[in-house]
């Protein structure tokens, strides 16, 4: 993420999003957009309700009625790693604490450096792995399990997994048909967010093309402000921008075989992306401080830009998942009256929707470590974060009275309706090495690309290379 990160991981070996109709996703996309634009985001709820106190039996039940029973774990501890920081730090521990409360169990968060995998990786070396890891990246998740790190989920885990899971959530989390991660957060990434004022003052209408984006970006650059906001800084903002061009260009077909390095990115079909989205790149004055500006503007900055500065702020738009709200609220600023939000629009027939998501993976075999996996294969343990807001859990079973308004609470309808019929973040399924590590592969190729969108064949030929290398090892 990655301060609110919402990198998500789909990768190898268990896609459950091939040759499956995109109306359902459509359908997310557009409900997405139009609760987002009419309601204002809350940050209302606080921690999980009841005590979960322990009972004659020896475990923790849960108060809400969900019949979930953990062991007691009174004087065991575990420590779980995670790259999130701000605001998602600060909810996810509230989850950890409903997990001791419940358990007796003492939880220690471990902040990681991204990428995670190396973090781990270094950790395991010295001989002190954290019990548990949320894995951003389903190439980190295999990653994990080709180097003997991951153990599988436990028989009370996929219990609850089989319960309150699509199957597809269910695969993403599978490495050669075994699970080994649960997915406890989701995010849409096909959202355009922005500045009410701006638009209003400009006469700018959402746009539903991408023909009618750049026209929208236009009429914001001609009423005096500039029109996008990129975080540039971080490499994965570029990939996501890549990913929802291509899914709508190209299509889901493509995007499949892109995804898993069976078409190669010197593929057409990635020359033609790269040439669509260099009609923005290529666009100076459209970047809030230009290439260079952007290039050293982090995520939350980028958000932070746009919604700031009254009628003139840095940028009118800024391009994102649903976890934006976060970065909107700490700007001061109020969905559904200072900030709106469209779909991303359609480059080819249809808007793309990518999903993201984080993957809680065992390290230490413990009775501890299974009960927090099923925990967070719980809607409890989903409830708890769900109330504070800035989050999406692709639990079916969670009530969706949990979530603080109206605009979640639509959104996480339509995202659990979906099934398994959504597109996982490309990047994200690829080898770490090259989807998901800082200042190399895919994110430094984009960064450079970003900077000279004019040289479409050369970046072509250095994603193809950095990418032949990472698949190979």
């Amino acid at each position: 993420m990655r301060t609110t990160n919402p990198h998500g991981n789909p990768n190898g070996t268990s896609r459950t999003t091939s040759r499956r109709h995109r109306h359902p996703v459509r359908a997310l996309a557009v409900t997405t957009a139009l609760a987002l634009s009419l309601a204002a985001c809350g940050d209302d709820g606080g921690d999980s309700d009841g005590d979960g106190a322990n009972n004659a039996t020896g475990t923790a039940t849960a108060p809400s009625g969900s019949g979930l029973q953990l062991p007691k774990l009174d004087g065991q501890k575990l420590e779980v790693a995670a790259v999130w920081t701000g605001p998602e730090q600060e909810n996810f521990k509230k989850v950890l604490a409903e997990f001791e409360k419940r358990t007796g169990a003492k939880v220690t968060f471990v902040p990681a450096q991204d990428p995670i995998i190396n973090f781990l990786g270094s950790k395991i070396a010295g001989g002190a792995p954290p019990d548990v890891a949320m894995l951003p990246q389903v190439g980190a998740v295999k990653q994990a399990v080709d180097n003997k790190w991951a153990k599988p989920v436990g028989a009370d885990a996929k219990e609850q997994l089989t319960k309150n899971f699509a199957r597809g959530w269910q695969d993403l989390g599978k490495v050669d048909g075994e699970q080994y991660g649960v997915y406890f957060k989701a995010a849409n990434k096909s959202l355009v967010w922005y500045n009410t004022t701006v638009f209003e003052n400009a006469g700018a209408k959402e746009p539903k093309t991408w023909d009618e984006f750049m026209a929208t970006a236009r009429t914001v650059y001609d009423s005096g402000v500039t029109p996008m906001s990129v975080g540039g800084a971080d490499g994965w903002v570029l990939t996501d921008w890549f990913e929802n061009v291509y899914l709508s260009q190209a299509g889901p077909e493509k995007y499949d075989q892109l995804a898993k390095h069976e078409i190669k990115w010197t593929d057409p079909s990635v020359k033609k992306a790269l040439t669509t989205l260099g009609e923005l790149f290529g666009k100076d004055d459209y970047l809030a401080g230009g290439a260079d500006g952007a290039l050293q503007t982090e995520f939350p900055r980028s958000v932070e830009q746009t919604f700031t500065g009254g009628d003139q702020p840095e940028a009118g738009m800024v391009f994102e998942g649903d976890f934006v709200g976060i970065n909107v609220a700490q700007a001061n600023a109020k969905i559904g009256t200072d900030a709106k939000v469209f779909p991303f629009p359609a480059v080819g027939g249809e808007a793309p929707v990518v999903s993201g998501g984080d993957a809680a993976v065992l390290l230490k075999e413990s009775k501890a470590g299974q009960a927090l996996l099923t925990f967070l294969a719980s809607p409890d343990a989903a409830a708890v974060w769900a109330k504070l807001g800035g989050y999406l859990s692709p639990n079916k079973s969670l009530d969706l009275a949990s979530y603080p308004n109206d605009v979640q609470r639509d959104i996480a309808k339509a995202l659990v309706g979906a099934g398994d019929d959504f597109r996982f973040d490309m990047s994200d399924q690829a080898p770490q090495a090259f989807g998901g590590t800082p200042g190399k592969g895919e994110w430094k190729v984009l960064q450079d690309f970003l900077k000279d969108p004019k040289d479409v064949a050369g970046a072509q030929q250095k994603l193809e290379a950095a990418a032949a290398k990472a698949y190979k090892d």
